[in-house]
C-alpha cells in the first residue's frame, strides 16, 4: 500500500530498539497522567483525575447498604468502595472505585456478578458516572414492582440499586440532593398542618399505649377503661365502677 507524503521531509532520525524508553512503573503512570493546574496564589500543582489506568490502593474506604425486598427472603448488601484522589490537598476528591453485592439468595448470582463488574468498570473509567443512576432507576420488572416501608414504590430490584448508588454519590458530594424551593416548602407545610389539624381527633386513640378496645374514662377522658375482676376500671387514673 502506497502512502503519499504531501509535505517535504527536512529532518529525520532512525530509532533503534535499544533506544526505546523504559516502561514507567504503575505509580509513576498516575503522576504522568496528572493534570497541571494553577491555584489562586499562582503556584502549580499536579492534580490526579480518575481514569482506568489508576492502580487500586491496598486499602479503600466505603459504605455498605442493606436492600430488603418483600419479593425475596434474603437481603442484599451493597458495598461501594471509594478512592481518595489528591489526599491532603485542596484538590482532594472522593470518587467511587468499585461495588460488590452479597446475598444468600443465589437465584440471581450471574447477573449480580456481571452488574457489579460493569458498574465497577464505569467507576474506574472516570468522568461523569452519575448517568448510571438514571439508567438503573429506569429498569422495570415485568412481573411488577413492590412497595417499600414508608410508601415508596420500587419498579424493580435494579431500580432500588440505582437509588442506593444515588444516595452514596450524594453522600460523597458527586450529586446534589434535590431540594424544594421556598414556595414549594411553604405549600407542603401548609397542607401537612391542615391535614394534621383535620385528623387530630381521629388520631387521639390511634397512638394510645393502652390495650386495644379500651373505653373512654369519664373522669380523665382517656381511652383506658377495661374490664378487670368483673369491674370496669381505668388503667390511667384508677377510676372504678365498683368504688
Amino acid at each position: 500500500m502506497a502512502i503519499k507524503i504531501d509535505r517535504k521531509i527536512s529532518k529525520y532520525t532512525v530509532q533503534k530498539p535499544e533506544d526505546k524508553p523504559a516502561e514507567k512503573p504503575a505509580e509513576l503512570k498516575a503522576v504522568a497522567d496528572a493534570e497541571t493546574v494553577r491555584d489562586k496564589n499562582g503556584r502549580t500543582a499536579k492534580v490526579i483525575r480518575m481514569h482506568e489506568r489508576l492502580e487500586r490502593p491496598e486499602v479503600l474506604i466505603g459504605s455498605t447498604y442493606k436492600i430488603k425486598t418483600p419479593i425475596s427472603d434474603h437481603a442484599m448488601y451493597v458495598t461501594i468502595n471509594d478512592i481518595v484522589l489528591n489526599e491532603g490537598t485542596e484538590y482532594e476528591q472522593r470518587r467511587p472505585f468499585e461495588v460488590f453485592i452479597n446475598s444468600k439468595n443465589l437465584d440471581h448470582f450471574q447477573w449480580i456478578v456481571a452488574l457489579t463488574r460493569i458498574i465497577s468498570a464505569v467507576f474506574r473509567k472516570g468522568g461523569d458516572v452519575t448517568f448510571l443512576v438514571d439508567e438503573l432507576k429506569a429498569v422495570f420488572d415485568p412481573r411488577g414492582g413492590y412497595w417499600q416501608p414508608g410508601g415508596k414504590f420500587m419498579p424493580s430490584i435494579i431500580a432500588e440499586l440505582g437509588y442506593v448508588i444515588e444516595k452514596h454519590l450524594q453522600s460523597i458530594g458527586l450529586m446534589r440532593k434535590p431540594e424544594l424551593d421556598p414556595h414549594q416548602k411553604k405549600l407542603v407545610d401548609d397542607k401537612r398542618a391542615e391535614f394534621e389539624a383535620r385528623n387530630k381527633q381521629q388520631d387521639a386513640f390511634a397512638k394510645s399505649h393502652f390495650p386495644e378496645g379500651a373505653q373512654l374514662c369519664s373522669k380523665c377522658s382517656t381511652a383506658a377503661v377495661v374490664m378487670m375482676d368483673n369491674c370496669m376500671t381505668c388503667l390511667n387514673c384508677g377510676e372504678s365502677k365498683c368504688g
